[in-house]
């Protein structure tokens, strides 16, 4: 129960505000005190006899209703009484901006004439953050922002809100306003999950008769849907209730919800769910059991330990190559598909790959600057004469000098404007310095540097690559694949509504990664519908699969501590495993792994697949013996395909 909210003093200037605006949005970083704020602003303007709702946004800890959902609730004696709710069945308001948004503006159509206070979810960092901002603007259709961050800081998204136009207010945070901490706000959403169930009855659905949309788990993995949060909605797209499974037998489920007054058409079903030790939180990404094969009497040499193998995994999104297999110099390509694009994570020894890869890569993700990590750079050099645009490099301090050197080895008095032209970004903790290296010049220009929020390096629509920062004797960096939601569309229901496959579809897709829901497209009959109602109908969304490479990284607990993090849930790691165990004097000498290690540490962070490579090459005529010992540790070795051309 929360007590009664201080009332706010005549003169707040959020008071004034709502005298000039009706619609505000509350933003701020999580712990500012936003809801808080909103509700003593209630409170005061109920004190003068005006009625004031609340649209909850924030589905992990909502101010008002349950969370799960965006909630619309009118201020009535001194607390908030609960008038509409839009189920998401999700936590995360950062990964699901764009039904976020939708449900944000349905409920906003609810809301009378009168004072409305948006409370934003606590999501200020990052691409979700800065898209998010001005879709809850649009849906709410606010006339003004409150700003809640420290006198001596801007604040996040400061940018983002001076671009939206709207007249802003910045103000303090209450100085009792803390951020609760992920223990104690896992606990409060869940009490407030269970006070919403109190009067819930068991009921059973027919999920035949039933359109189900969001994220479902597969209906052949009934234990992936046991405690799911699910949102009931009508005919007509609103929610009746919010509902939590308790079985799924075939097309039937068993689940506990409110009492309905009218029959469910839609199933709304994404990540939330009561876990095993009955939180309420986010499920992980299903993911089908490995199949299992009868394993032969005497077992092979795998094709990954076998000199001159290359390891290769195709996931969604990419192909992934270990290009000098898992004794060569580090070079892992990442084909991606559908683009004649490619990335490349560190830059051994090039000669296996084609010189016209060269110019299709746009990025390069470099670990340190050990020879055998970065001596193909030459190889990307020459390939760059031209008219090419600037390939951007990533690594650690110290990156822009080492490539700088390599530059000024070389004679450059005859490429005029066909100079090669490189982007190259320094990790240094929480920033990004940027410099700009051109051939001829003698030395880098330093470019505005960034903000490097949780070890992003580079983002886009479509993926980004995130970096953690290793010890090898000298800082050494370890990467993360992230791509975004995978998108597909459901075949049966564009068949059913007799909608021809066509262009139309792939926009349908762009705007649901780039988060504009508002966006309006025309259908092949002519019709205009917006972007985030089609999607509903149409698309099916699923985690993107990531993928996590690391090498030259001595076993610290630091170390092991900050890549199980960067690893963790990954569909794939790609580590470096040179050494046995009992050469683990020699691993700790060198800042090398063990394969031991290198076990453990895929266990620890509950990878699906491994690819152990970077074998010392003291272990070639015995190329079983390093995943010997990483199988008693871990089991999901990724064999490789067999080697030849790229």
């Amino acid at each position: 129960m929360h007590s009664p909210p201080d009332l706010l003093p005549q003169d707040h200037p959020l008071l004034a505000l709502l005298q000039r605006h009706e619609r505000v949005l509350l933003t701020g970083a999580p712990g500012s005190g936003k809801t808080t704020l909103a509700r003593a602003a209630a409170a005061s303007l109920a004190d003068d006899g005006l009625a004031c709702h609340c649209l909850s946004a924030d589905p992990g800890l909502p101010g008002v209703g349950p969370p799960g959902a965006v909630c619309l609730g009118a201020w009535r004696g001194d607390a908030w009484q609960i008038e509409a709710v839009a189920a998401l069945a999700t936590l995360d308001s950062a990964r699901f901006r764009l039904p976020l948004a939708e449900a944000v503006r349905r409920l906003a159509d609810l809301v009378p004439d009168g004072p409305l206070l948006l409370d934003a979810p606590g999501v200020v960092r990052g691409a979700a953050g800065a898209e998010l901002l001005p879709a809850l603007a649009a849906a709410g259709r606010v006339t003004a922002l409150v700003m809640l961050a420290a006198d001596a800081n801007p604040g996040p998204l400061s940018h983002e809100c001076r671009a939206l136009g709207l007249e802003r207010l910045p103000l303090p945070p209450d100085p009792r306003a803390r951020h609760p901490g992920r223990q104690l706000r896992t606990r409060r959403r869940t009490d407030a999950w269970d006070a919403y169930l109190a009067d819930a009855t068991e009921q059973t659905l027919d999920l035949a008769h039933l359109a189900v949309v969001g994220t479902p788990p597969p209906r052949s993995a009934p234990a992936a849907w046991r405690g799911r949060q699910v949102g009931l909605l009508d005919a007509r797209g609103h929610t009746q209730a919010l509902g939590e499974v308790l079985a799924l037998d075939g097309a039937s489920l068993r689940l506990r919800a409110p009492p309905l007054t009218e029959p469910t058409a839609t199933l709304v079903i994404r990540d939330a769910q009561r876990r095993g030790d009955g939180q309420l939180g986010t499920a992980r990404p299903h993911r089908a059991p490995a199949r299992r094969t009868a394993e032969p009497t005497e077992m092979p040499v795998p094709l990954a330990a076998r000199p001159g193998a290359r390891p290769q995994v195709r996931l969604t999104t990419l192909t992934a190559t270990l290009v000098n297999g898992v004794f060569g110099d580090p070079l892992l390509h990442l084909r991606l598909r559908h683009q004649k694009r490619s990335l490349l994570f560190d830059l051994g020894d090039p000669g296996r790959l084609p010189a016209r890869l060269a110019h299709q890569v746009t990025d390069v993700f470099i670990s340190h600057a050990h020879f055998d990590h970065i001596g193909g750079f030459p190889w990307l050099l020459r390939s760059r004469i031209g008219d090419f645009p600037a390939c951007r490099l990533y690594g650690p301090p110290g990156l822009a000098d080492h490539l700088a050197g390599q530059i000024r080895g070389v004679l450059w008095d005859r490429v005029g404007d066909k100079a090669p032209r490189f982007e190259v970004t320094e990790l240094h903790g929480e920033r990004l310095e940027r410099y700009r290296l051109t051939a001829g010049e003698t030395q880098p220009t330093a470019l505005p540097p960034r903000r490097a929020a949780d070890g992003v390096l580079h983002e886009e629509l479509g993926f980004r690559v995130r970096a953690a920062t290793l010890d090898h004797g000298t800082p050494v960096l370890a990467f993360a694949f992230e791509p975004d939601l995978q998108v597909k569309v459901r075949k049966e229901r564009l068949e059913a509504l007799g909608w021809p496959p066509g262009p139309w579809l792939g926009e349908l897709k762009h705007h649901v990664l780039a988060g504009e829901g508002a966006a309006r497209l025309t259908l092949p009959n002519g019709e205009r519908w917006q972007a985030a109602r089609l999607a509903e109908v149409l698309l099916l969304t699923e985690p993107g699969q990531r993928l996590v490479y690391a090498t030259d990284l001595g076993d610290t607990a630091e170390n092991r501590r900050r890549l199980i993090a960067l690893a963790r849930g990954a569909q794939v790691l790609f580590c470096e495993a040179p050494f046995l165990a009992h050469e683990a004097d020699q691993a700790r000498l060198t800042g090398h792994l063990t394969a031991r290690a290198c076990g453990e540490i895929a266990a620890a962070a509950g990878v699906d697949q491994l690819v152990p490579f970077h074998f010392s090459r003291r272990h070639a005529g015995n190329a079983r013996a390093i995943p010997d010992e990483i199988r008693s540790r871990f089991a999901r070795l990724l064999p490789a395909a067999d080697d030849g051309e790229e």
